[in-house]
């Protein structure tokens, strides 16, 4: 074989398995292998004083399909994110798995999930298999990041119960839609626009001191894994006489 034809099949060769690298590298849909626990001493759903913020109702969120998350907590951005998670026993385990959505942070036995026993169940084929996963205690899983969708239900924000209007202002977001991460938020006066820039408390929890008086408007940068961004301002207005505790519906979905 002449020398010039030999390295032009090595080049492609080359380029071949880079490309192969690459695409392995920046597959948004391909799994992850790790390892998944359940929550020890609980009932069927999630916890009520998960990470993320979310109360009462981070346990039944998603029909109570959630889980802690250990490094994909991302300091409170990947609260509110949804994965497929599958085990990989064929014996006991469904292809499809179950669609979780992160409500708090924790890790048990270098695992990437602790799932709520209604999650960890629904990964099973049968009742007899699930409490034989059950027994397990932790299995082997793969996972990866997919869309987050409640029909009928619009991104929704409720004020935490230590706001004190007009002085201090904090609230969680709850139905956060599609796979694109809350990565900013801002409060702006519906009549002049002065926007002020909200601090991340923690998890889902958005922050301020002083906030803009009047009604509110809300934006939220929505971030996705591919770096693009894009600012959202729902239909609805916060309040100007908003109160601690209240929920507000603010009109927009998300799904992209």
């Amino acid at each position: 074989m002449a020398p010039s034809l030999r390295f032009l099949l090595f080049l492609s060769a080359t380029l071949l398995f880079m490309q192969t690298l690459a695409e392995a590298a920046t597959c948004s849909d391909c799994f992850t292998h790790s390892r998944a626990a359940y929550y020890p001493n609980s009932d069927e759903n999630g916890t009520d004083t998960g990470r993320c913020g979310y109360g009462s109702f981070g346990a039944t969120l998603n029909g109570g399909d959630v889980a802690a998350a250990s490094n994909l907590y991302r300091d409170g951005v990947g609260c509110g994110a949804c994965y497929q998670v599958r085990c990989t026993n064929s014996y006991y385990c469904t292809d499809n798995g179950v669609t979780i959505v992160i409500t708090d942070q924790g890790s048990s036995d270098n695992t990437d999930f602790i799932l709520s026993r209604r999650a960890f169940r629904r990964m099973a084929q049968t009742t007899d298999a699930a409490a034989s996963l059950l027994a397990l205690g932790v299995v082997d899983i793969e996972y990866r990041r997919v869309s987050c969708s409640y029909p009928y239900k619009n991104i929704t924000i409720k004020i935490d119960q230590n706001s004190n209007y007009p002085y201090y202002l904090g609230f969680v977001i709850w139905y956060q839609q599609g796979r694109s991460d809350i990565t900013a938020v801002q409060l702006c006066e519906t009549q002049n626009f002065v926007c002020k820039l909200l601090d991340r408390s923690y998890g889902a929890v958005w922050t301020t001191t002083s906030p803009p008086s009047g009604p509110l408007s809300l934006r939220m940068l929505f971030s996705d894994e591919n770096g693009d961004e894009k600012w959202v301002v729902p239909v609805n207005n916060i309040p100007n006489d908003w109160k601690a505790g209240e929920t507000y519906d603010t009109g927009v979905q998300v799904n992209s």
